[in-house]
């Protein structure tokens, strides 16, 4: 049964995660496909350099709404439930985990868009908000002051998600943290790497484009060394 409920929770947080607010709110406010300009991403920074701040800050919204309330909606599937695997217990902790880094991979994935989509930041930021409020707090800062100081939304994310395992880390030792907690925020980082790579390609060779400037048409992708 516990097992069912955890297959419910993966099912639910991707259908949520899968829903592609920055493209929808694009379209229905300047009636473009976010895919065709700048990056070909749904996520904010995307929308922010094609339609514009308010549309941008409604779709940072809501994709932190689909990582935080995937989390809620697995507190009530899961409940009580248990499942024994060795001395090991995985229940509700469990159950939520497993919730946002589906909402992640449909962000990231989405069934809507031919498994296409975001980089997952906002939304693993939602998540991380309703697991460990603290943490999220501190890693959204750092996000928050790289990206205005560097100008590079792309290196803010990455330093925030960094922050967001490195501030668990210390959680767990000092203050007992859930394990699975830690193991989320080393889940998400690592996909939200791995997500950014061209970006890590344009910010080496110097061509990232900054906070402010317009994005024209999809950026190709980098060239592949021989």
């Amino acid at each position: 049964m516990i097992i069912a409920r955890f297959a419910l929770v993966i099912i639910v947080g991707y259908l949520m995660g899968a829903i592609p607010f920055g493209l929808l709110i694009s379209r229905r406010s300047a009636k473009v496909d976010i895919r065709e300009y700048g990056s070909g991403k749904t996520g904010a920074t995307n929308v922010l350099r094609t339609v514009g701040r308010k549309a941008a800050a409604l779709v940072v919204i809501l994709d932190l709404l689909k990582g935080t309330l995937t989390v809620v909606f697995a507190g009530f599937i899961v409940g009580r439930g248990y499942l024994i695997v060795g001395d090991v217990g995985l229940g509700l902790l469990t159950g939520q985990v497993l919730a946002a880094l589906a909402a992640m991979a449909g962000h990231n994935w989405s069934v809507f868009l031919k498994f296409r989509g975001g980089r997952g930041v906002a939304t693993f930021f939602g998540g991380l908000a309703a697991l460990s409020p603290g943490a999220a707090l501190f890693a959204g800062e750092i996000a928050l002051i790289g990206a205005v100081l560097t100008r590079f939304a792309s290196l803010g994310s990455l330093a925030g998600a960094i922050s967001a395992y490195v501030i668990l880390v210390l959680l767990t030792i000092i203050n007992g943290s859930p394990i699975e907690y830690l193991g989320y925020a080393l889940v998400g980082a690592v996909t939200i790497i791995v997500m950014h790579r061209d970006n890590i390609v344009r910010l080496i060779s110097g061509t990232e484009r900054r906070l402010g400037e317009k994005a024209e048409d999809v950026e190709p992708p980098p060239a592949r060394e021989r």
